[in-house]
C-alpha cells in the first residue's frame, strides 16, 4: 500500500483554493440561497411563536445554524462535481497515473472542499450578524467551526462516493439534488424535528446533517434537541464512515 503523500495533498488543496477564489459566481451562488432564506424567513417570522422553539429564541436565531448546514451540504455537490469535470477534461487520468496513492488524492480533495465550505459557513455566520443574529463569545464560534468541518467532511466523502461511480455531470446533479433537499428538510434546519411524526423523526435521526445542525445550534444559541457531546460523537462516526466509503469507492473507480 502506498504511503500518504503530503505534498500531493497540499497541491490538490491549493488547486481547490485557487479554483474557489477564481470562481466568483460559484461563491456568490452558494451564499445567496442561505442569505435569501435568512432574509425572507428569518426576518419575516421573527416575533412569531413557532412550536418547538423556546419563546426567548426568535426564528432568525434558530435558522442561522440551519443555513450554515445548508451551505455545507451544497458545497459537497461542487466537490463531487469537480471530480467529474476532471475526468471529462483528462486531469483525473493524469493524477491517477502518478506514483501517488488514491487515498492521498481523496484526502487532498476533501481538505480543499472542507476549507472552502468552512470559509463560506463562517461568512454566513458573520453576515447574519448584520441581520440581528447574536453570538455569545468566541468559544461558541470555534465550536461551531468544528461542527462545520465534520459536516463538510462527511458530505464531501458522500459526494466523492457518488461521483466515483458516475461519468455524467447532469445525472450527478440530479441525483445530488434528489438526495440533498430531503436531507436538508429532515435535518431540523428549517423547523424542529420534534414536530415531525414518529416514523419521519426516526428517519431524521439517520441523517448526519441533523447532528451537524443540532450541534451548531447547541453551541451557538444554547438550544438543541440532543446533548452537544452526543451530536459531536455521532457526527464524528458518520464522518469517519463517509470518508472511508468515499476513499474505498474512489480507490475502485476508473479514471476514464
Amino acid at each position: 500500500m502506498k504511503m500518504i503523500n503530503t505534498k500531493a495533498i497540499y497541491i490538490l488543496w491549493l488547486r481547490e483554493m485557487k479554483t474557489f477564489i477564481r470562481a466568483k459566481s460559484r461563491v456568490v451562488g452558494t451564499l445567496v440561497m442561505p442569505l435569501l432564506f435568512l432574509g425572507f424567513l428569518g426576518i419575516g417570522f421573527t416575533g412569531l411563536s413557532l412550536p418547538g422553539i423556546p419563546k426567548d429564541i426568535n426564528y432568525l436565531q434558530y435558522l442561522v445554524p440551519g443555513m450554515i448546514g445548508m451551505t455545507m451540504i451544497f458545497t459537497s455537490m461542487f466537490t463531487g462535481m469537480s471530480v467529474l469535470w476532471d475526468r471529462q477534461f483528462g486531469f483525473l487520468k493524469e493524477i491517477m497515473v502518478t506514483p501517488v496513492s488514491r487515498v492521498s488524492i481523496v484526502i487532498g480533495r476533501i481538505t480543499g472542499g472542507t476549507t472552502t465550505s468552512v470559509i463560506q459557513g463562517v461568512a454566513i455566520l458573520f453576515i447574519s450578524l448584520l441581520l440581528g443574529f447574536k453570538i455569545f463569545g468566541v468559544l461558541p464560534v470555534l465550536l461551531s467551526v468544528v461542527f462545520m468541518i465534520l459536516t463538510s467532511v462527511a458530505f464531501i466523502g458522500f459526494g466523492l462516493a457518488i461521483a466515483s461511480k458516475m461519468k455524467d455531470m447532469q445525472g450527478f446533479g440530479l441525483i445530488m439534488n434528489f438526495v440533498m433537499f430531503p436531507l436538508l428538510f429532515l435535518s431540523g434546519a428549517l423547523f424542529p424535528i420534534d414536530n415531525l411524526p414518529l416514523a419521519v423523526k426516526a428517519i431524521a435521526y439517520l441523517n448526519p446533517l441533523t447532528y451537524g445542525v443540532d450541534g451548531m445550534r447547541g453551541v451557538l444559541i444554547g438550544v438543541s434537541s440532543l446533548p452537544v457531546v452526543l451530536s459531536l460523537a455521532i457526527l464524528t462516526g458518520f464522518c469517519a464512515l463517509m470518508v472511508f466509503l468515499g476513499a474505498y469507492l474512489f480507490e475502485k473507480s476508473e479514471s476514464v
